[in-house]
């Protein structure tokens, strides 16, 4: 949980002024704008006074509450991503007194009664179709963890990485870069219709062909697998003529990326950059240590808990949380240029860099 401290240190009060402040003190002298900074870091940090923390922990004691994850545990421990919104969940049920039942893929739906004697669910992950509809039919309370069904009938939390991937483009394009690429993995509830339909591969697209400079030879996908970064690397690095900067969906297929531009005897980002996505505790210790937009996975999955306690407490409406995103700047790539700079300023500011 957040504390005053954290909230005075952000908006640069005392401690003091934002207890007063949020309890409603009507004797305290402040400005409407600084009274209205604190509010709203409050909120923005999902401040929690005493007393309703304190209600949420008994609303949350005893209750049950079913995990249902679409990753086998082999797959998500190869993914420290998606560890991190399952320990987001377990800390915050843990933290409410609630118990919790992990339901995991077995190659069939699980048993009904599982979630149907549970208080509500978190379903972690993407889930299309009939299994969408199942768990939809079987919970009483239903809030989806990283994903957001179409439609606005559930309650979800996730991270806009369409937006985050605009960002990137955006930043990289300023650097004076020209030619991107893009490996991402096929989403295995929309293949064969479209290959291309995951939300950062979708969005690559789309910004680069309005930039026009979009090159299907530089945006490559397939099924997901340990090797899956390394593979694409290579054949991307092997076209006649190969990006500058390299984007990949996440930091894991980054780290197979790494290891076929190494065996290739190229420089990063002398050569080609890289730049990734979800920040996972590896990306900084790489060589060089990685760029890559922080997604905030363990604040995903509190958060999924907070929006199932809500419901418990008669929330009728549903809910949709969009977390921020942060991109992490590191060894990967050059600096970000000021963005009123030109991208042939950018250029030449690299001295030996060839971007285009």
């Amino acid at each position: 949980m957040v504390t005053i401290k954290e909230i005075a240190a952000a908006v640069g009060v005392s401690s003091a002024t934002v207890s007063r402040v949020l309890n409603y003190d009507p004797t305290l002298s402040i400005s409407t704008r600084k009274r209205q900074a604190i509010i709203e870091t409050a909120e923005a940090l999902n401040y929690a006074t005493p007393r309703n923390r304190g209600r949420a922990a008994a609303l949350g004691a005893g209750q049950k509450i079913a995990l249902v994850h679409f990753l086998e545990p082999a797959q998500e421990l190869a993914d420290p991503y998606y560890v991190g919104v399952r320990l987001g969940i377990e800390s915050r049920c843990q933290a409410m007194k609630s118990e919790i039942v992990k339901v995991v893929p077995t190659g069939s739906a699980p048993e009904a009664a599982i979630l149907e004697g549970a208080s509500g669910v978190v379903a972690v992950g993407h889930y299309y179709g009939e299994a969408l509809e199942w768990l939809r039919r079987h919970s009483r309370h239903l809030v989806f963890a990283d994903y957001a069904p179409a439609g606005d009938g559930d309650d979800s939390v996730l991270s806009d990485v369409a937006l985050a991937m605009t960002r990137l483009l955006e930043a990289v394009h300023a650097m004076g870069y020209r030619r991107i690429g893009f490996i991402g993995w096929i989403d295995a509830f929309h293949e064969p219709e479209n290959i291309y339909s995951e939300r950062r591969c979708r969005t690559f697209i789309d910004w680069m062909v309005k930039a026009g400079l979009y090159d299907p030879e530089l945006c490559l996908v397939e099924r997901m697998t340990p090797d899956s970064g390394y593979a694409l690397t290579k054949a991307m690095l092997s076209k006649p003529h190969p990006p500058k900067v390299l984007i990949t969906c996440n930091d894991n297929m980054a780290l197979g990326a790494y290891r076929a531009i190494q065996e290739m005897g190229l420089r990063i980002p002398e050569d080609i950059a890289v730049a990734s996505f979800n920040d996972i505790p590896v990306a900084q210790f790489l060589g060089p240590p990685l760029s890559t937009v922080k997604i905030p996975a363990e604040l995903i999955g509190e958060t999924a808990v907070d929006l199932l306690l809500e419901r418990l407490s008669g929330r009728d409406v549903a809910k949709k949380v969009v977390l921020g995103t942060e991109m992490v700047w590191r060894g990967s790539t050059p600096q970000p240029v000021d963005a009123a700079s030109s991208p042939d300023t950018a250029g030449a500011a690299k001295g030996a860099l060839s971007l285009t």
